[in-house]
């Protein structure tokens, strides 16, 4: 049965997200600070992690950020912030979505599965998939490791699902509707902008000079294409 990790600090929203994960046949655990969420992250196998942004101590930003260091599993943030700009920051820290407060549990459980699901066949076609080697590049698809020049570069799963989908479909020029489609899919709630934050948070990290990129060009008034 697949787990979800719940991180939330008040308790009655917490425990509406565990009980309607439950009915739906997921086993759920929650924690009601940033210290307890991260120890049972780092200590527990969870499908998915809920997490609130408004959490006392260490922000749900922060945390998020914490947790992508060692973990690639869909973090969901759950928050009554609306503005844009907390979801560009979230999408920043590694989230792969977002939904706000007030919810229908329905539609969150719903989003669960979704990513879930998503991320069980990317998992699954990444692991018949050939290691990706371009110039000084290396994209190891089984184990989900990026080594430039000898370096190995610590990815989120969607910084890595992003860059693995560029990679293997090189010298195509593909516009940011299509790009989020085949990455977050069209059961994920949001928009194009994620994909305008991955790729710079991509190019932050194998670009020599992120200005002038040698990997994934950006073609004005279309999209991104990646140079073999």
């Amino acid at each position: 049965m697949q787990r979800i990790l719940i991180i939330e600090d008040e308790l009655d929203i917490a425990e509406l997200e565990r009980d309607y994960l439950e009915v739906n046949g997921f086993e759920s655990d929650i924690a009601t600070t940033s210290e307890e969420g991260l120890q049972k992250a780092m200590t527990n196998t969870y499908s998915l992690i809920l997490l609130d942004l408004m959490l006392p101590g260490i922000d749900g930003f922060e945390l998020c950020k914490k947790l992508r260091e060692t973990l690639d599993i869909p973090i969901l943030m759950v928050t009554a912030k609306k503005d844009d700009i907390d979801k560009i920051r979230g999408f920043n820290r590694g989230a792969d979505d977002y939904i706000v407060k007030p919810f229908n549990p329905n539609e969150l459980v719903a989003r669960v599965k979704a990513h879930i699901s998503r991320y069980d066949r990317l998992t699954s076609l990444e692991q018949k998939q050939v290691d990706i080697q371009i110039k000084g590049l290396i994209i190891q698809s089984k184990s989900r490791r990026v080594i430039l020049n000898g370096e190995e570069i610590i990815f989120t799963a969607k910084e890595f699902d992003l860059l693995t989908f560029l990679a293997t479909n090189p010298n195509i020029v593909f516009n940011k509707d299509h790009l989020y489609e085949r990455v977050w899919g069209y059961d994920s709630i949001g928009d194009t902008t994620t994909v305008t934050v991955h790729t710079r948070k991509i190019r932050e990290k194998i670009e020599e000079d992120p200005s002038n990129p040698q990997f994934i060009e950006t073609i004005w008034g279309v999209g991104y294409r990646f140079k073999k």
